[in-house]
């Protein structure tokens, strides 16, 4: 059977800044009198963010979502442009040979859709097949990046999968409840796009998938639509359930390989916060260098929700071996796929 080949990545990333100067300039002002929120900001693990929207210059927290969904369509077009654009130039591609375009996102919704406008603006075949994976969340990449390679494998066409997130769109109106102070510390904007092509003799093959889904913790992550945009909750309690199932999808997708943990040379995992990472490791039984991807990625760049994972695994290009690629998610649900050498 054809295999499904990762053969480029593309990303594009808008204005960057100090987490320290978006406390200072906007959310120390906004949580006043939360004693624990600058707290939370400096352990946080993201030094810089990307923000379509900078609360320093605009204050978005009383506008109606459909305000900001107009401004997403404004924003997120050029963003996922560049994203496809740069994916396709680093497999050697170009638009006309895309057989399927897919995009996920949580954070923004039109009709006609960023799959349509970007396919048109890019110059794809008007007999592309297209696909909208839309909030799913943090983990959106994965199960996008499986619905590409099957499409892949089955028809033996290349594939463009794009996430794009601009969370900066969906700051709330100040509250007590520290699970907003702790969505606000973390999430960030950006897109990223992988093309996958059939066979090729180059990049990462797909090797193999694992999903689980723990529907009793469902109320622990949630991403709900109000009319004053999209508002998460974040339970503390997340870490503790990623931990009783994290080995248990690792060993399902490593055993079908018949391969060990030792075996696998590089961890893309979606780096939710710190606590998430610190879970992985420990239950894995890694160490912590195995973590320095995601750490970087989250440092660098602050959770972008589905589009993070992908840039940990572009941060991740000069690897060389089997790499896991895991996300975590509502639900709560864990995500991971194998990569291994064409």
């Amino acid at each position: 059977m054809t295999s499904a080949v990762v053969t480029g990545v593309g990303s594009a990333l808008p204005a960057t800044f100090e987490q320290d100067d978006v406390w200072s300039g906007y959310f120390a002002r906004h949580y006043e009198g939360v004693r624990a929120a600058h707290r939370i900001f400096q352990s946080a693990g993201v030094r810089r963010r990307h923000a379509v929207a900078s609360p320093m210059d605009e204050d978005l927290s009383q506008w109606g979502t459909g305000a900001r969904m107009e401004r997403y369509v404004q924003e997120a077009l050029p963003l996922g442009k560049q994203a496809v654009a740069g994916a396709l130039d680093s497999a050697g591609l170009a638009p006309g040979d895309v057989g399927l375009f897919a995009v996920a996102t949580c954070t923004g919704y039109a009709t006609p859709g960023l799959d349509i406008r970007l396919a048109s603006d890019l110059g794809m075949p008007v007999g592309l097949q297209r696909l909208l994976v839309g909030h799913m969340g943090c983990y959106a990449a994965i199960p996008g990046l499986a619905a590409v390679s099957d499409f892949v494998t089955a028809r033996s066409r290349p594939a463009v999968l794009l996430c794009c997130e601009l969370t900066s769109l969906h700051v709330q109106p100040a509250q007590r409840d520290l699970e907003q102070v702790v969505a606000h510390a973390l999430f960030s904007d950006a897109a990223a796009a992988v093309v996958l092509e059939p066979g090729a003799s180059r990049g990462r093959r797909v090797a193999g998938m694992v999903a689980r889904t723990d529907a009793s913790t469902a109320d622990h992550m949630t991403w709900d639509v109000t009319d004053l945009g999209f508002r998460m909750g974040l339970s503390p309690r997340v870490p503790d359930v990623l931990s009783r199932h994290v080995g248990g999808v690792v060993e399902e997708l490593l055993g079908s390989a018949g391969l060990r943990i030792e075996d696998v040379a590089g961890w893309a995992v979606h780096p939710g916060g710190p606590r998430i990472l610190d879970v992985v490791r420990d239950e894995l039984g890694l160490a912590e260098e195995q973590m320095a991807a995601s750490r970087r990625v989250l440092a660098e760049h602050g959770n972008c929700s589905s589009a993070t994972v992908l840039l940990v695994l572009e941060e991740m290009a000069d690897v060389d071996g089997p790499v896991v690629v895991m996300a975590f998610g509502p639900g709560l649900t864990l995500y991971a796929a194998l990569l291994m050498p064409a």
